[in-house]
């Protein structure tokens, strides 16, 4: 089905931009490597299962590529810059999509937020350890916001060249660390003994490394913007999960040899407070030197976070918009290049009011506004990839599809994977967040009222304005031309 070129439709997305790299690279980028090898795998060892954490990968790999079996039977049948609101649209019904909408636009909102302070305080904290000046890190935070705004303005493709190179750059300081320990020792198979893959919070770990791959689920929100979308969104997927999956396991496999697979717990807790167990192997198999300039590609990794995660939270709003759930001038787009700039607008401005409320009270950037954000980001998160993984179970059982170790098997068992861990993310939910501080072990209670939301505004759509409600499934579909036709 063809569509209008943005000049031509100013709440048309741009088409034809994107192929796999793009994609791969705005997801990668929103995943973030560097961030999640210096944070998410160094806390999945101290509280998890220790030098295990490898296996934990691998398994949580498995069980995502699983998933991501009945995920690219979906994307060849719906292209949606709803992502997977989308897909709960066409497998739940319209009532249960508006409802993964909700949890899709507050979850991903969430963490843009906490991304921003997460960026402007390490971005503050590295600065002033490297090179001297000691600037509050709510500025910081603001001069990100700008650049995400300039960046986004120029259109998804500038966004996924800048991406592409961030992803490179933090991938291969890390590869060089990897290979040092490799070369210098090797690595020890200690790590793959039954006795330390069960040892410890086995549940812990998978969570942990579960959340290292949050992010990936954002393929289909680009399915608009893609060139040949039936194809390149699947393969985005699976190129994006396995590559996460592998350099993770191949990374955390040289941190747990580097500090010994026997006592790699003991040694990730004690540098579980100053968060610095990776930067300690860069010094002893890199030198100062290399270390700083991880320590700087480190603030390059946060801010090509933000940036990716701004892409995902603003399309959920375009789309909301677009259909007329949310104010309409959110699905409108830039003309020039298909950017939904009121989207982009109004996703930066809630992210920036959260920070400033929480500078305002004089919270800890990391304690309390990374803590509770990033954490209900990532539940919210969690909870859409199991309300998308059922989805698409329940679709293909409608249609009848034959393919059962596609549409069943595979998703099936990915689904089930899903549900134990975001039942572990709700059961572990301040150790998830990182902080018992505050309101911060009840968040998970406004997974369930932004499910009542979604409910009710359902209800009151049906009721209301049912052309609205109805658009709902007549403006899924939105696949962009193919090249070269009208």
């Amino acid at each position: 089905m063809s569509r209008p070129s943005p000049a031509q439709d100013s709440t048309a997305l741009a088409g034809n931009v994107l192929g796999v790299p793009g994609i791969v690279f705005l997801v990668l980028a929103a995943v973030a490597p560097l961030t999640g090898m210096v944070v998410i795998a160094a806390i999945g060892i101290a509280v998890g299962n220790g030098g295990g954490m490898v296996a934990a990968f691998i398994l949580a790999t498995v069980v995502l590529l699983l998933f991501a079996v009945g995920y690219a039977q979906m994307s060849k049948v719906l292209t949606s810059a709803g992502g997977f609101y989308a897909f709960v649209v066409k497998g739940l019904g319209k009532t249960m999509g508006l409802v993964a909408g909700f949890v899709a636009m507050l979850g991903y909102n969430c963490f843009v937020a906490g991304a921003i302070g997460t960026s402007g305080f390490f971005t503050g904290t590295v600065l002033k350890d490297v090179f001297g000046p000691d600037v509050d890190w709510v500025v910081w935070s603001a001069i990100s916001v700008v650049l995400v705004f300039l960046l986004s303005r120029r259109g998804i493709d500038v966004s996924a060249k800048v991406l592409g190179v961030s992803l490179v750059l933090e991938v291969s300081i890390l590869l060089i660390m990897d290979f040092s320990v490799l070369f210098r020792h090797g690595f020890s198979f200690d790590v793959f003994h039954p006795s330390v893959m069960l040892q410890g919070a086995g549940g812990l770990a998978l969570l942990f490394a579960a959340n290292a791959f949050i992010g990936f689920e954002a393929t289909a929100l680009f399915g608009e913007e893609a060139k040949n979308p039936k194809r390149t969104i699947p393969r985005a997927t699976y190129i994006a999960i396995g590559f996460i999956g592998v350099f993770a396991a191949f990374t955390t496999w040289a941190v747990v040899t580097a500090i010994g697979v026997a006592q790699a717990q003991d040694v990730a807790t004690a540098h579980l407070s100053t968060g610095d167990l990776v930067f300690s192997v860069s010094q002893d198999y890199l030198g100062g030197a290399l270390t700083k300039v991880m320590m700087l590609l480190l603030v390059v990794s946060l801010f090509a976070a933000l940036l990716a995660l701004h892409n995902s939270a603003t399309r959920y709003l375009y789309a909301l918009g677009r259909v007329g759930v949310l104010p309409r001038r959110l699905g409108r787009t830039r003309p020039r290049n298909g950017a939904p700039q009121y989207a982009a607008m109004v996703q930066l401005t809630f992210g920036s009011v959260v920070v400033l409320v929480f500078r305002l009270a004089g919270l800890d950037p990391v304690a309390d506004l990374t803590a509770s954000m990033t954490g209900f980001g990532t539940l919210g998160i969690l909870a859409l990839q199991l309300l998308a993984a059922v989805a698409i179970l329940v679709h293909f059982r409608r249609t009848r599809d034959a393919r059962l170790v596609r549409t069943l098997i595979a998703p099936g068992l990915g689904a089930a994977g899903l549900g134990v861990i975001v039942t572990l993310a709700i059961a572990n939910f301040p150790t998830l967040a990182g902080s018992s501080n505050g309101v911060v072990p009840q968040l998970p209670w406004l997974l369930l009222a932004v499910a009542v939301a979604g409910l009710l505004v359902a209800t009151w759509l049906r009721t209301r304005r049912p052309a609205v409600f109805h658009a709902l499934d007549t403006d899924l579909e939105r696949e962009p031309a193919v090249e070269g036709t009208a």
